[in-house]
């Protein structure tokens, strides 16, 4: 009789060397190139020209930048511009959403057309966008509403240019939402509200905060479609776009890149809440 002898298995990899192989690097030279060309291109694009404001506003010394953000036409200026911005995003948040469900879920009479309607923010240039506005809303309104030269002037305006960004990134993952995962959630007894908090939302999280960013980050820098119906007058509808303008037009390029800067952080504190949130219910789900 012979007996068998079992090699003891080869050990697994584990520690630093486990971990280094894990993550080798798998970037080929044409992916390396294609990789380089990316980052030249938005670096001359985006963060050589975001360095340089950044640059231009330190130039003009903390006490510019201060005097700046303290200066009250400024600060109502960013105040209005964040606020308007925010409770457009909100608003949009909720039509935008209830429009893609209807756009994706229900079938009725002119669909198609509703859908090349959404559309028309995005192709219309903003000044026209403006003029559109005035017409309907200004002081020869034919419907009786005039909200020119006031803070619902700002509102609307932003309104109007930001409306197609929650429904075009929500529409598409509604699409790829299958049914039939709600009615067997529906099936094994789930309320119309677990569902949509279990299932519907947590898979909507990520277009929905997408739209959002979106959204406040074309308020805040909207211009265009306010000066028009705003008036911009200040302490009342001026807001940070055209306060910038004038600070360049006065030739104080240093304060201006001071409130540019100052709208940048904002918009990245937005973003990062935004992606915090997403996260959230992401988890919750």
């Amino acid at each position: 009789m012979t007996t068998e002898i079992l090699a003891p298995p080869t050990p697994t990899p584990t520690g630093r060397r486990g971990r280094g192989r894990a993550r080798t690097n798998t970037l080929t030279r044409q992916s390396g190139l294609g990789l380089g060309l990316a980052l030249t291109w938005f670096s001359l694009l985006v963060l050589i020209p975001l360095a340089l404001i950044v640059i231009q506003a330190a130039d003009g010394g903390w006490a510019t930048f201060r005097d700046t953000l303290t200066d009250d036409q400024t600060f109502d200026a960013l105040r209005l511009t964040v606020e308007q911005s925010l409770l457009v995003t909100v608003v949009n948040v909720v039509m935008g959403t209830l429009i893609a469900w209807v756009l994706v879920r229900d079938r009725f009479w002119g669909k198609r057309l509703l859908e090349v309607i959404i559309d028309i923010p995005f192709a219309l240039p903003t000044i026209v966008a403006g003029l559109v506005l005035l017409s309907l809303y200004g002081p020869r309104s034919p419907i009786g509403i005039d909200v020119s030269n006031t803070e619902r002037a700002v509102f609307l305006a932003l309104l109007f240019v930001t409306l197609p960004f929650v429904v075009r990134t929500v529409q598409p993952v509604l699409l790829e939402l299958d049914p039939e995962v709600e009615q067997a959630a529906a099936s094994l007894g789930a309320s119309q509200l677990t569902t949509v908090r279990r299932i519907i939302l947590p898979a909507l999280a990520p277009a929905i905060t997408a739209g959002a960013a979106l959204s406040f980050a074309r308020g805040i820098s909207e211009y265009g479609s306010l000066v028009l119906l705003s008036g911009n007058l200040p302490h009342t509808s001026e807001v940070a776009s055209v306060r910038i303008l004038t600070y360049i037009e006065n030739g104080n390029e240093a304060a201006a890149a001071s409130v540019a800067v100052l709208l940048l952080l904002v918009a990245l504190a937005a973003i990062l809440a935004l992606q915090l949130v997403n996260r959230w219910v992401a988890r919750r789900g």
